[in-house]
């Protein structure tokens, strides 16, 4: 390899040589043997979640979507509607939309979920407690091997 010597003017105006640092390691790479990967671009249309109601309303996948949520919602007795009552603030929703999509890529379907703005809540005004009734598998495992030790059931 051929030293190439750049000259560089430092900061007070003279000229100072600098050497370029020599790369003659003995590791083979695609650039030193001069191959390069081709970029290859694509312009493939790819269908993106909605983030507004607005939007949203505008495609039939979207509104099948909220219709089925709806549905649920009102088969499941999550809510149900009835007048405000002033000494209760009102708590907004919105929809939230997500694109499930298979292993491939391809669209599998549209999932559209109505979701409360809890976060305009005060705790002591709107609400006193929260709850949430999950329980773990090893919960239950432990507490059936307590059980069994209580009670000393046998394997006979």
């Amino acid at each position: 390899m051929q030293d190439t010597i750049v000259q560089v003017p430092n900061i007070v105006g003279t000229i100072l040589p600098l050497q370029q640092a020599q790369n003659d390691h003995t590791m083979h790479t695609r650039s030193k043997k001069g191959v390069f990967k081709p970029k290859i671009y694509s312009a493939i249309m790819v269908q993106s979640e909605s983030t507004t109601y607005k939007h949203a309303e505008k495609s039939s996948a979207w509104k099948q979507a909220m219709n089925i949520e709806f549905q649920v919602l009102i088969k499941n007795s999550t809510w149900i509607l009835v007048p405000p009552d002033p000494s209760y603030s009102i708590i907004g929703c919105k929809w939230v939309f997500k694109l499930k999509r298979n292993s491939n890529g391809s669209i599998e379907r549209h999932k559209a979920r109505l979701v409360a703005k809890g976060f305009n809540q005060v705790e002591g005004l709107d609400y006193f407690e929260t709850f949430s009734p999950v329980v773990k598998p090893t919960t239950i495992r432990c507490a059936i091997a307590i059980v069994v030790i209580k009670i000393g059931i046998s394997n006979n």
